[in-house]
């Protein structure tokens, strides 16, 4: 079946058709002007004229075309329209220029494959019928005498009847040859249109999948040219890292991400490491001044050719994947230093007990003088340090049950601070800023064991304070973990932690005092996670730190989560 002509394509068309009939009759005007006052004269007076009529006709006509169209801008009707008059304007232009014998039958093929673009197979056919037609009935009449030329060339010639058929059936069989022809071209052009419009569209879709694909991962991903240029950034890349595209496209990704900067530059110096898949990790630092632990994969990227043309980088935030392995990790150490603790528990608690019963009972037989009582007073004091260590000791391996109960947490601060003011080593110059919330916090924990971690931040803050400074502690409430939860801000103007200590200071035994055990904050970290809570240090040298403590307002439903046996 004939495909239909895509007429909705060819508006311009016609309007390119009108205006290249003006152009080709003033060619040929301008041919024949030139004929005529260089060639000498080939035609009658009343050719002439007749030929010259015609031709300036079509100026008007070619408006008329335009004006019509404008009206009825339908293309199938304007183009048999103009086809038709086309084939009679160029047979009275043969008619004129010597009939059987003139060279502007030419002009015939050009309707003709026109048409075959306007409307397709059958109206080329027809119109190519019609051509023949009329040029038959003109050489025809010709033979026949019915019309006669006024040209001195041809006022003594003799047609023959073998010569008149000739002509005839030439110039049929060139009319449709012409149209066989400019239909295959037009089919094939057809078909060549629609495959690539298939393509297209097949491309199309696959480019849509491909990135519908990229952008519904969870996994960054990003083009980087072989300049270091980036090309492109996915959506996960926009949400891990806070940049959009527009923020980054064409910047150099070392730019960006300068903690892989020494490693892309050797995978550009050594071609051969580009062969497979290669994984990092580094820091990146968000606008908001986060900073993320980004899990990278690099891969090159190459062309059909397999020629490489940039790297494909693929990344993800591991920042709580890291901070579970952490957590894993000291987990694994503590539970270690809890078996060693369970077993030196009961060998050293009983040695102490037995040294501090004998020293009572020596006390008692010494006559009391200065140097016995200095002795006695040595012995157990540090018998007491040493209990007070066990007790820190078995704390952070293994944190005992406790009962939880309801506390107000601002009286219980308050408490905690009155209690470190009557303790040695709170400092003179000192300032304090409480800001508590208008209404009571109230949670549920283990009272001892939020007394105890209160205790040991706020020491640590004093301790790194010994000429004054400022503390501020403020209370809030947050969410964590989808959860209610109170954050209490603890920040002083000490000495501060160096950033590469910063994740130090929770492991064990770890201090960076002369005095100190070590147990402190290992101490609160333990307690702090069996609560399902969370601790965050904030450290700047020479201008203090601030410490972050967000527990869960229930923290009882927390610990019996954590197995933990609520009781006495």
């Amino acid at each position: 079946m004939e495909e239909k002509p895509r007429y909705e394509n060819f508006t311009a068309g016609i309007r390119w058709l009108i205006f290249s009939r003006i152009v080709i009759v003033s060619f040929i005007l301008m041919l024949s002007v030139f004929a005529e006052f260089n060639a000498g004269a080939s035609l009658s007076t009343l050719s002439q004229s007749m030929f010259f009529k015609i031709a300036l006709f079509i100026y008007p006509l070619s408006a008329g075309y335009y004006l019509f169209f404008c009206r009825f801008p339908d293309v199938v009707i304007n183009t048999y329209l103009q086809s038709m008059i086309d084939v009679l304007a160029i047979t009275a232009i043969v008619y004129c220029t010597g009939g059987v014998q003139s060279l502007y039958s030419v002009f015939y093929p050009i309707v003709i494959i026109y048409s075959v673009i306007f409307l397709g197979r059958k109206g080329g056919l027809f119109v190519a019928s019609t051509a023949g037609i009329f040029y038959g009935l003109l050489a025809v009449f010709e033979y026949y005498g019915v019309i006669y030329y006024q040209s001195a060339s041809f006022v003594d010639y003799q047609l023959n009847a073998g010569y008149v058929l000739a002509r005839i059936v030439t110039h049929i069989l060139s009319f449709y040859f012409t149209a066989f022809l400019s239909i295959f071209a037009v089919e094939q052009e057809k078909k060549t249109r629609n495959l690539l419009a298939e393509k297209e569209d097949a491309f199309a879709k696959l480019d849509m999948l491909h990135k519908s694909i990229v952008e519904s991962v969870n996994l960054g991903i990003i083009t980087v040219s072989n300049m270091g240029r980036i090309k492109s950034f996915n959506r996960a890349a926009t949400e891990i890292t806070g940049l959009a595209l527009k923020d980054v496209e064409n910047r150099n990704f070392t730019d960006i991400f300068p903690d892989f900067y020494d490693f892309l530059h050797d995978q550009e110096k050594n071609e051969s490491s580009n062969s497979g898949l290669t994984r990092i990790e580094g820091i990146f630092h968000t606008h908001e001044g986060r900073e993320l632990n980004l899990g990278a994969s690099f891969s090159p990227l190459r062309d059909h050719y397999g020629n490489t043309i940039g790297q494909i980088i693929i990344f993800r935030d591991i920042t709580e994947i890291l901070e579970m392995r952490n957590s894993l990790e000291k987990n694994r150490r503590l539970a270690f230093i809890g078996e060693v603790a369970a077993n030196l528990a009961h060998e050293i608690r009983n040695p102490l007990a037995s040294i501090g019963g004998a020293v009572q009972l020596l006390e008692q037989d010494f006559p009391p003088n200065e140097i016995n009582s200095k002795l006695f007073q040595i012995i157990l004091r540090g018998k007491e340090q040493l209990d007070s260590f066990l007790k820190d000791f078995l704390l952070m391996a293994r944190p005992a049950p406790g009962i939880c109960e309801k506390i107000d947490l601002g009286v219980m601060i308050k408490d905690v601070l009155d209690s470190l003011r009557i303790a040695t080593g709170w400092p003179q110059m000192l300032t304090v800023n409480l800001h508590l919330p208008e209404t009571p916090v109230w949670i549920n924990v283990n009272k001892t064991e939020i007394r105890q971690a209160l205790w040991n931040i706020i020491l640590n803050s004093l301790q790194s304070m010994p000429k004054g400074g400022e503390l501020t502690i403020e209370v809030s409430l947050c969410r964590l973990r989808d959860s209610d939860a109170v954050q209490i801000a603890i920040r002083d103007t000490g000495c501060g932690i160096e950033r590469k200590n910063l994740q130090r200071v929770f492991e064990p035994f770890y201090t960076s005092r002369n005095m100190g055990t070590g147990l402190g904050l290992t101490v609160v970290s333990r307690i702090v996670d069996n609560w399902k809570g969370k601790i965050e240090l904030k450290s700047d040298v020479g201008k203090g730190t601030t410490c972050l403590l967000t527990l869960p307002v229930d923290v009882s439903l927390h610990a019996s989560a954590a197995g933990l046996k609520i009781g006495t």
